[in-house]
């Protein structure tokens, strides 16, 4: 039996349909802009070399190099999704090797900074705020300004106080948060968002496997602390005291800023934080109220409500 080489190469020579589009390919391939420069900067590879590497020319010429065919890294084109084809030579055989593309590296690095939010239960709507879509309303004005100055301020060192903004429902408060998360992001400084009633509820529910301690190490800790909503969780004096307080007491002796979210301003939230089922406990309250003012400034966010 003779080899299927020898067979294949029989049927080629006696075929004129394949002889002719064969040299209708090789001849498209080599006047391909990128194969001529290449074998221009390798004379030493002969026309023997070049024919037995056409596939391999062809494997080059039929995707996208560097991005210049594809509109995005999900629409990649390529053999191997975000890598761009390289030509290149050894002894006297012509290779292909990979490298990722700049939709790759782009797409890579994005994914990367998503790592630096963290989030406990808030909407996808917030994770992807950002300022280009934020109204330009004058009402706000003040508010972004603030929130500019502490991005300028964070692009050197982080800044030691975050801003609490009140404000009516819906004025558009969270979305802020979160796009000053994204922000953030392309610093490379992490930032956790926090919706505060889930929070509650994430604590307490923590004391059932004894990982309240390590939830709060996270909490203290992260660059900056993102609290959604206070004010609106089931008020609980065990959270007040033991949770929220240490968190607190901790960011405001390192350093370390507080943003938060509230439809009540501080007096309105010393009050609710100060009920309890046993009595009305003042004090406790206010050194929370303190603690906020040592970790944020505070702003009123005015406007409509914008769910409506």
């Amino acid at each position: 039996m003779k080899p299927i080489q020898s067979n294949l190469k029989a049927w080629m020579n006696k075929s004129e349909s394949f002889k002719e589009n064969y040299q209708k390919m090789k001849q498209e391939l080599l006047q391909d802009s990128e194969i001529k420069e290449f074998l221009a900067i390798h004379p030493e590879l002969g026309q023997e070399e070049i024919d037995k590497n056409l596939i391999k020319l062809y494997e080059f010429k039929s995707q996208s190099k560097q991005c210049d065919q594809c509109a995005s890294f999900g629409e990649c084109k390529n053999m191997i999704q975000g890598y761009s084809p390289i030509l290149q030579v050894t002894g006297d055989e012509i290779h292909i090797r990979y490298e990722k593309c700049h939709s790759r590296l782009l797409a890579e690095k994005e994914q990367e900074q998503n790592k630096l939010i963290q989030s406990l239960y808030m909407p996808k709507e917030i994770l992807q705020a950002r300022f280009s879509d934020i109204d330009n309303d004058s009402s706000r004005t003040q508010v972004l300004l603030k929130i500019f100055d502490f991005l300028e301020q964070a692009k050197h060192e982080i800044p030691k106080k975050g801003i609490y903004l009140h404000g009516i429902f819906g004025v558009g408060k969270t979305f802020l948060l979160g796009a000053l998360a994204n922000e953030l992001k392309k610093y490379n400084i992490s930032s956790t968002i926090i919706y505060m009633p889930e929070f509650v509820r994430e604590m307490k529910a923590s004391l059932k496997d004894d990982s309240v301690n390590e939830k709060m190490d996270l909490f203290k800790k992260t660059d900056i602390l993102m609290l959604d909503d206070i004010g609106a969780e089931m008020h609980s004096a065990w959270f007040r005291d033991e949770i929220l307080s240490s968190i607190l007491q901790y960011r405001m002796m390192e350093g370390l800023p507080v943003f938060f979210t509230s439809n009540y301003n501080l007096e309105q939230l010393q009050t609710h934080l100060a009920t309890t089922r046993t009595g009305v406990e003042t004090l406790k309250a206010a050194r929370i109220i303190e603690r906020i003012q040592q970790v944020s400034d505070i702003m009123h966010v005015q406007g409509y409500n914008r769910r409506k």
